[in-house]
């Protein structure tokens, strides 16, 4: 890994979700570094901001588009069917990771299957 690099984790989630869905998903994807942001469907930043908050990382909100445009290793139908991605938090992670970006952790579900996070790297801004 690139000393500069930029770790972002990715999330995907229901509208039900909370803060200990979201940082239970995370644990169980990324025990490396702290992470340098969170991101997110836009439609879902509102849901994942008190874990951003309490992290103290921003959270980069990313659109329907650039969440459909994402070729991502893990093929979930009801993902693919909802938002046109086979996992939201690997495109979410990715897209907001930059254009070089590389997953480094695949999707990992909460214990309770309210979450979904994936960790992405990419060079530094």
């Amino acid at each position: 890994m690139e000393r500069d690099a930029v770790i972002v984790a990715g999330f995907g989630c229901r509208a039900a979700v909370d803060i200990t869905s979201l940082h239970d998903a995370l644990a169980a994807a990324w025990a490396g570094k702290p992470v340098s942001a969170l991101a997110a469907p836009a439609d879902r930043c509102p849901l994942v901001e008190p874990l951003a908050r309490a992290l103290g990382v921003p959270l980069i909100a990313i659109s329907p588009d650039r969440i459909g445009a994402a070729d991502t290793p893990t093929r979930s139908p009801v993902s693919l069917h909802r938002r046109g991605t086979g996992s939201v938090a690997e495109a979410a992670a990715l897209a907001a990771a930059g254009p070089d970006a590389r997953l480094i952790v695949t999707r990992h579900i909460s214990s309770d299957a309210m979450a979904t996070c994936a960790i992405a790297e990419g060079p530094s801004s």
